[in-house]
């Protein structure tokens, strides 16, 4: 039973911003710090000269983070079926938390050590891989939380306007491999070798090292020019809606909550507690909460309970 207990307790502590005690916050502000200088060792050990001079003191510091996020790793391993309520076997769920998004992620984070271990690696590569650890930053920021899922929810519409980019490339190469091979054939001289211009072109980036020089490759060219415009700016609304829909499914969620809360015309501190762990845990501002609040109190009050706007207790 106390082991079990231990579990669920610290599974909950491993759990970002499920644990508003101190302990529950300083694991998750020690583990993000610890990510982020992570990040910054790897990209300031790339400078030859700082390199050479604390080299050591980078590799003693990466041997550090490597247990720290192994023992990580072991523990939300051993922890998972606490958070996991299906009706199926310790294995299973470990088995299912194993090949989770996140826990890949972790793996990835710690393999590269491990490899360079027991096999000669290229050290340069191991260095570069320790970059990856900016992506468990992805357990401790809302932002690419919800990046991640408007990519799972809008896939197939991003698949499809992905395609139709792919598709005006092949046309816009092959259109400009007719109009240019025989006046620059170093450049124009394929459809493989025009397609580094027609994606240059598309996304509207422009280098110009490859460019049209005859009247119609040059009509051409700025024809693909403002399609490209349009076209990449696709998948930027797409991802631009499903993160506004997402902000307000946020908003509604917190709104049923103060709805629920205030239904009986009175608030215990019990709920002002769940209140204020659903505001964190969505990643609500205080101060919009709050206004969120006073709007449902003034709804609220037409039944004949009226809320203090700073306490939230009945007046």
């Amino acid at each position: 039973m106390q082991k079990k207990y231990a579990r669920h307790r610290l599974a909950i502590l491993l759990e970002p911003k499920a644990d508003q005690s101190v302990l529950g916050k300083c694991i998750d502000l020690l583990l993000a710090l610890l990510i982020l200088l992570n990040v910054a060792a790897v990209i300031i050990a790339t400078v030859p000269t700082i390199a050479n001079q604390y080299g050591q003191h980078f590799e003693r510091f990466n041997i550090f983070s490597v247990l720290i996020f192994s023992l990580e790793y072991v523990l939300r391993l051993w922890t998972c079926i606490e958070l996991d309520n299906r009706p199926i076997s310790n294995a299973k769920k470990r088995i299912s938390y194993f090949f989770s998004p996140m826990a890949i992620v972790d793996l990835i984070v710690i393999l590269p050590f491990y490899i360079g271990l027991f096999l000669t690696v290229d050290l340069r590569i191991l260095r570069v891989l320790r970059l990856l650890r900016i992506f468990k930053l992805g357990r401790y920021s809302s932002a690419m939380q919800m990046l991640m899922q408007a990519i799972k929810q809008e896939y197939k519409v991003l698949l499809a306007s992905f395609s139709i980019l792919l598709i005006m490339m092949i046309l816009a190469a092959s259109g400009m491999y007719m109009i240019e091979k025989d006046v620059q054939p170093e450049a124009f001289g394929s459809i493989p070798a025009a397609m580094w211009w027609a994606m240059a072109t598309l996304t509207t980036v422009g280098y110009g090292d490859v460019i049209p020089i005859t009247a119609w490759g040059r009509f051409f060219g700025g024809t693909i020019t403002l399609l490209g415009m349009g076209m990449v700016a696709l998948p930027a609304g797409i991802l631009a809606s499903s993160f506004s829909e997402q902000a307000h499914q946020k908003r509604e969620t917190f709104k049923l909550k103060i709805k629920e809360v205030l239904a009986d015309g009175k608030i215990t501190q019990s709920e002002l507690a769940a209140l204020e762990k659903l505001r964190r845990q969505l990643d609500i501002e205080k101060v919009q909460a709050e206004v969120m609040f006073n709007m449902m109190d003034k709804r609220n009050s037409k039944l004949g309970s009226t809320l203090c706007p700073h306490c939230h207790k009945q007046i």
